[in-house]
């Protein structure tokens, strides 16, 4: 594994756990060795992990702009399972804004690109956030 592989996981595994003083750390150097490397999966995963960060920190429209440039950056990869995963950020982003509706309609987005690849553990958590939403 590589430093950039290395860095990237990292901060990947920092946005899965939620866990605001590893994403300080590792979305940096994720992003800074994807750059380097130019390569667009994992910048796009290194804006995922700032928007992440953003949310945390209740910067809302960082987080919402680092997402959307995540989001686009997939689908330009046609990588439906990242994509899924950053429609269910672009969702918990409405849920912390107090956005029941656009929290729902990014957590269907989510749900419809788990289902169609069969990533049933993804789709199943998307799934509870919808039951727990109302």
């Amino acid at each position: 594994m590589n430093e950039t592989e290395r860095y990237y996981l990292l901060a990947d595994l920092a946005v899965q756990e939620r866990d605001e003083a590893a994403l300080h750390h590792y979305a940096p150097l994720a992003e800074a060795m994807a750059l380097r490397d130019e390569h667009l999966l994992f910048q796009a995963g290194s804006h995922r992990a700032w928007g992440v960060l953003h949310r945390l920190e209740g910067e809302y429209a960082k987080a919402e702009a680092r997402l959307n440039q995540a989001l686009e950056m997939f689908q330009g990869l046609e990588t439906r399972w990242q994509m899924g995963r950053t429609l269910y950020e672009l969702a918990e982003l409405a849920v912390a804004r107090a956005d029941p509706t656009q929290a729902r309609e990014e957590y269907l987005r989510a749900l419809g690109a788990f289902e169609k690849m069969g990533a049933n553990p993804d789709a199943a958590r998307t799934r509870e956030a919808l039951r727990l939403l109302g």
